[in-house]
């Protein structure tokens, strides 16, 4: 505790990272401000009633920041930018001009933000599109005019956009990643709401229970800090060589592989996808074909998300996105290209192929540890709450992982500026 608040102090100290927590801040409260400026037309008390009997969209309101239950103009969150960005993250993969782009620098990496932003356009239109059926069928909303549905479109593309830009003016000039920090907002400013109704449903009886879920919610977060942090050291030595004039003598470092390399993102991802089945059955399931609407309400009564598909799939989509993941940030070939290069070796490895080969098992292995205590901690809550009877907290469980990844990511991000900061003092 004492090390947190020394860090704080440092932080508030300094007057570049304060100005950085302040506009950062100010953010957040812009945020807030937008998710209470509802869309015009929206009945609101509808609205609330069709979210108290449908955990589908009560789960998406916690990932918006409670912008969905209010219906802001940022009704439709950060989700149609985050299915853009997995979309660009498979076609770098899949396209080897693509994949050259994301290796030019910050060029590369502005041109993809580029081609991101442009596919968010249409896939906001798309979920702008499935959204306002599904009110519609709800009676939420009425029917509108073109001049209205046109504004009503417009608004939510405007909104998403505007969230977007709140996210790229965190990462350039607040702390941390913006993105990721939004949604680390939206979910704790929604947190006194769903404690509020926790604790007005629960009774004498299910009170134990509540301890029960307590506790274990503080086992999840020490968890979740301990495999964040975690890391598998690979010793590589390098021998004395002589380079021009200079001698180098023999020295010893470590390879840092983390247990869990992609942090936060494969959650996100998982959580997009995993919602997606649902999404599209509600938009279907008042479909006049009966077909149709026979699959659609399949798909929106089977991934319920306290249902076994809903848990199982979002169970191994944050494995493989893990897995994904870890495999776009760390490329074993270039590490043992560059090991190589400057003249190092792993104790024991062949320099070249066999350590490419050796890094590549050693990562799958510590990977798959990883991405398996994901995947379980994301879908304990759901078991748990079985156990319980408490339904409302079940979306805890995701909410827990990315706030404390988001909070130890950017508080790594805070402490390495620090560290610059104080080896500054040395160079001058």
């Amino acid at each position: 505790m004492k090390y947190i608040v020394d860090k704080i102090r440092l932080l508030l100290n300094d007057p570049q990272l304060k100005r950085k927590l302040i506009i950062t801040l100010l953010i957040f409260a812009a945020f807030r401000l937008f998710a209470f400026l509802p869309v015009p037309a929206i009945n609101l008390v509808q609205l609330k009633a069709l979210f108290a009997q449908n955990q589908f969209l009560s789960l998406l309101d916690i990932f918006s920041g409670g912008t969905l239950i209010n219906f802001s103009v940022m009704a439709l969150g950060l989700n149609p930018y985050i299915n853009a960005s997995i979309i660009m993250q498979l076609l770098t993969v899949v396209f080897p001009k693509l994949e050259q782009l994301a290796k030019e620098g910050d060029y590369g990496k502005f041109k993809i933000n580029q081609y991101t932003r442009m596919l968010t356009v249409p896939l906001t239109f798309v979920q702008a599109v499935g959204i306002y059926v599904l009110l519609k069928n709800q009676h939420v909303i009425g029917n509108l005019n073109p001049i209205e549905f046109v504004s009503f479109m417009v608004t939510l593309v405007a909104g998403t956009f505007i969230l977007v830009w709140f996210g790229e003016l965190i990462s350039e000039f607040g702390l941390g990643n913006g993105i990721s920090l939004l949604i680390f907002a939206g979910i704790v400013g929604r947190i006194p709401v769903v404690f509020g109704k926790t604790v007005s449903t629960i009774n004498q009886d299910l009170i134990f229970n509540f301890v029960i879920f307590a506790v274990l919610g503080i086992i999840v977060i020490a968890a979740v800090v301990f495999i964040n942090q975690a890391v598998r050291r690979i010793p590589v030595y390098y021998a004395k060589r002589i380079k021009g004039n200079k001698m180098y003598q023999a020295q010893t470092n470590y390879l840092p592989l983390k247990l869990n390399q992609a942090g936060v993102i494969p959650i996100i991802f998982a959580v997009s996808f995993v919602l997606f089945p649902q999404l599209i059955g509600n938009f279907f399931q008042y479909s006049k074909i009966p077909v149709v609407a026979a699959v659609a309400h399949f798909l929106a009564s089977a991934f319920n998300p306290s249902g076994f598909f809903y848990n199982f799939f979002y169970f191994i989509l944050v494995i493989a996105f893990t897995f994904f993941y870890t495999v776009i940030i760390f490329n074993p070939q270039k590490i043992a290209e560059e090991i190589q290069k400057h003249g190092g070796f792993i104790p024991g490895i062949r320099p070249g192929l066999a350590t490419k080969q050796y890094l590549e098992k050693i990562l799958y292995k510590i990977t798959t540890l990883g991405a398996l205590f994901l995947g379980i901690i994301a879908i304990l809550p759901a078991i748990v709450s079985k156990v319980t009877g408490i339904d409302s907290l079940i979306i805890g469980g995701t909410g827990i992982l990315i706030i404390v990844s988001v909070v130890l990511e950017t508080f790594k991000t805070v402490e390495s500026q620090l560290v610059m900061k104080s080896y500054e003092k040395f160079v001058k």
